[in-house]
């Protein structure tokens, strides 16, 4: 398998409708808690407004954003040691070391522009994504079962960290 030729950078304005259309896929969708055109607009807005922090970054493949991740970094000093982050690839791009190298330059980032001892994730049971997560360092330490449930069907919320 070829790997391509991946680019990461600060997340731009221009990334927002990216970020939409993704998060409109019903296949990315039943990984996140959101469901309507409102809801994925909020998460979209929440997570430029985290690129204007430097906090964003998008991985771009022939000028053409395939994936990006966000850390939710926190400014209460007592808090400022650590922050949840989120990831999301393009359905196309899936399985081809995106997510593990986009993933790399945020806990770079994370240690050399925001100074973060520990990342957190949330992620739901049945997320292929979580052996990626414990590929990488991550460990589980909580669950939350009974956290969604969709059409009379129960998934539980999965916590994983990792110290940086």
């Amino acid at each position: 398998m070829n790997k391509p030729n991946v680019v990461i950078r600060f997340s731009q304005d221009a990334d927002r409708s990216y970020l939409k259309t993704w998060l409109n896929d019903k296949e990315v969708l039943k990984w996140f808690p959101m469901e309507s055109e409102d809801e994925i607009e909020d998460a979209v807005g929440i997570w430029m407004e985290y690129a204007k922090k430097k906090a964003t970054l998008t991985a771009i493949i022939d000028n053409i954003p395939v994936g990006m991740a966000n850390l939710y970094v926190n400014a209460c000093p007592k808090l400022a040691h650590q922050a949840l982050f989120g990831i999301i690839v393009d359905a196309r791009y899936r399985g081809k070391g995106i997510g593990t190298e986009i993933i790399h330059h945020l806990i770079r980032l994370a240690k050399e522009r925001f100074h973060l001892e520990i990342l957190h994730l949330e992620v739901y049971e049945g997320n292929p994504a979580k052996k990626l997560y414990e590929k990488l360092g991550f460990t589980e330490f909580g669950v939350y079962e009974h956290f969604i449930k969709e059409n009379g069907t129960y998934l539980s919320k999965i916590f994983m960290q990792k110290e940086i």
